[in-house]
């Protein structure tokens, strides 16, 4: 699983010209799922978007997570973060496929809630366009693969 995890000032997401989801100061993390992503991928990458020590303290420090920042977060399910570029067209090949996808999507979403983040999202697999007031600019990477399994 890969998460590219932005620290914003505000971020939405559009559907068709409507607003699917926003939230004010947060994390947008654009997430994109393996073809060998598990539950237990899933729970480790939310755990650690969420505990990330990325807000700023009294002395500009990243010292303070998200839940202690009262940041919110909008996520939005990215593919294309798993783009093989060997040829000028992009290959999705390592990409889940819906039906392996969309349920950890979904687990990831929740296990954000359950840490008690207001979470916001895009829907899976439509046209989305995606805003954002990046805050620093803080844009960080995390990625976790299912042990023995090459991605």
């Amino acid at each position: 699983m890969r998460a590219v995890v932005t620290r914003v000032n505000e971020a939405s997401v559009k559907i068709e010209g409507r607003v699917a989801g926003e939230i004010k100061k947060g994390l947008l993390v654009l997430l994109g799922v393996h073809k060998n992503d598990t539950e237990e991928v899933t729970r480790w990458v939310a755990d650690r978007v969420c505990g990330l020590r990325i807000f700023e303290d009294a002395d500009g420090k990243m010292n303070i997570s998200p839940g202690d920042a009262g940041a919110e977060i909008l996520v939005v399910s990215q593919f294309t973060l798993y783009a093989d570029v060997s040829s000028r067209r992009p290959g999705f090949s390592d990409a889940a496929r819906p039906d392996l996808a969309i349920p950890l999507y979904e687990l990831f979403i929740e296990e954000c809630k359950n840490r008690g983040f207001t979470v916001a999202t895009g829907e899976f697999g439509a046209d989305m366009q995606v805003s954002s007031v990046n805050d620093g600019p803080v844009t960080i990477v995390i990625e976790r693969q299912a042990k023995g399994m090459d991605a």
